[in-house]
């Protein structure tokens, strides 16, 4: 029987370790009550996702008589970190779907419409039913749109046929990427896995899915019956030096090929075939593109991700940087907007080096909850974001490597001494299993 130790604790103690973090997480860490501060301000969240969600919980503990408004028009709330494991065949889709309305508290009025257009300079936000809302303090958290227009030839009733997997794209498509995941883990062939040359969600998750199917794969039809093909458009495999040498290696180790520079642009379902355009440099630095074809019997898309229009025509985007994508102009410590003072950014819209992982909201939120509370006060808040991200990067079924890192690329471990972030560990893959959910949960409910 397996007893690994890690800074002299045993498996066992892993294990309790595990469950003790999910059972803290699921009843969240009492915080410490400061006096509510007395104000009729007018606060307009956009986005019911992760971020708007627990920045409400929290500002109506903080904040006595603010007038708090939540847009969104979806009534599902979706646990997005679980969509990798059902796109695994790991979880059912129903385990990643709740209502949003139940993870909100008396004092925030859900409205269910979208943000339709958004004035900073006069303070209001109109939705698509008509409704004008002016605001005091606006924070945008409308999470990012999934570009599936930009590959050609791609539509996402393709998913789950023709070997064609999309997990991104809410529960529903990760219940038929295992459909299809699942058909050539059974049959063999080549795998084509992607991701965009965009920022996105959870860089971390095109890897996982690729590891997970490898892993899958060989455990069902065998050794050898599978050739995996890694496709990316820029130079390295993760962000992170460190981390992208550990993936190269563990690519390497089990056989599964990388092609950098490579940006998928169209897909031709009946023929099975994906066309990229590779991008090479010759000794001057002058740029070649060529359209490369590739067959596949699986093939996992992941589109362009970018904000959505109303930030795009809003004047809240960065103006010289992101200018394809569109994220909201921030500072990256308080991200507070650097021309309109009361509007604040949070999650996968926000323009900063790092942060579109739901880890990084946890760190996120506090931030502009001190900084919005503030403002309110006349005062300058004290709190900053350092650009934490976290990725349960899974390697296979029943491992995974526990990556947190800042914006200097650092890695920073929130188990020192026991969990160590490179190796590939059962105790890593549990803290994926059992204990981020629950601590997500704390986290809608501003408790974590």
């Amino acid at each position: 029987m397996e007893n690994r130790n890690s800074g002299g604790v045993g498996r066992r103690g892993l294990l309790g370790l595990a469950l003790g973090s999910a059972a803290l997480a699921a009843v969240g860490v009492p915080r410490a009550r400061a006096q509510a501060v007395r104000t009729q301000a007018r606060i307009v969240i956009i986005g019911a996702g992760a971020a708007g969600t627990a920045l409400a919980n929290r500002l109506v503990e903080r904040l006595d008589g603010a007038r708090i408004t939540l847009l969104d028009p979806r009534a599902e709330h979706w646990y997005q970190p679980g969509l990798s494991l059902v796109a695994a065949g790991l979880k059912p889709a129903s385990y990643t779907v709740s209502q949003t309305a139940d993870w909100l508290p008396a004092g925030v009025t859900l409205l269910a419409e979208a943000a339709a257009a958004i004035d900073p300079v006069a303070k209001s936000v109109s939705t698509t039913g008509g409704t004008r809302l002016d605001y005091d303090f606006l924070v945008v958290a409308p999470g990012l749109v999934l570009d599936h227009a930009a590959i050609e030839g791609f539509d996402l009733a393709m998913v789950g046929q023709n070997g064609i997997g999309a997990l991104y794209a809410g529960p529903e498509y990760a219940a038929r990427t295992w459909a299809a995941v699942q058909a050539f883990t059974e049959t063999g062939g080549t795998g084509v896995f992607t991701r965009p040359a965009t920022e996105m969600k959870c860089a971390g998750a095109p890897l996982k899915h690729t590891f997970l199917v490898e892993d899958i794969a060989t455990r069902t039809a065998g050794a050898g019956k599978h050739a995996m093909h890694y496709f990316a458009p820029q130079g390295a495999l993760f962000g992170v030096p460190i981390v992208a040498e550990k993936v190269r290696m563990l690519f390497g180790s089990r056989g599964i090929a990388t092609h950098m520079g490579h940006d998928l642009r169209a897909v031709d379902a009946s023929r099975r075939v994906a066309t990229f355009v590779q991008t090479t440099k010759d000794p001057a630095g002058v740029e070649t593109k060529t359209d490369v074809q590739v067959d596949y019997d699986y093939l996992h898309v992941i589109p362009p991700q970018r904000a959505p229009d109303v930030i795009r025509q809003s004047g809240l985007s960065w103006a010289d940087k992101w200018t394809d994508q569109g994220w909201v102009e921030a500072d990256q410590k308080t991200l507070r907007h650097l021309r309109f003072p009361e509007v604040f950014a949070l999650g996968d819209v926000a323009g900063v080096p790092k942060g579109k992982t739901a880890a990084s909201v946890k760190w996120q939120v506090p931030v502009v909850e001190d900084h919005l509370v503030a403002a309110i006060e006349g005062r300058e808040g004290t709190e900053a974001y350092d650009g934490y991200t976290s990725c349960p990067l899974i390697t296979r079924v029943g491992r995974a490597m526990l990556v947190e890192f800042d914006y200097n690329n650092n890695l920073v471990s929130s188990f020192p001494g026991v969990i160590a972030p490179l190796e590939e560990l059962w105790i890593s893959w549990l803290m994926k299993e059992v204990a981020l959910k629950a601590t997500y949960n704390a986290m809608l409910r501003g408790l974590a």
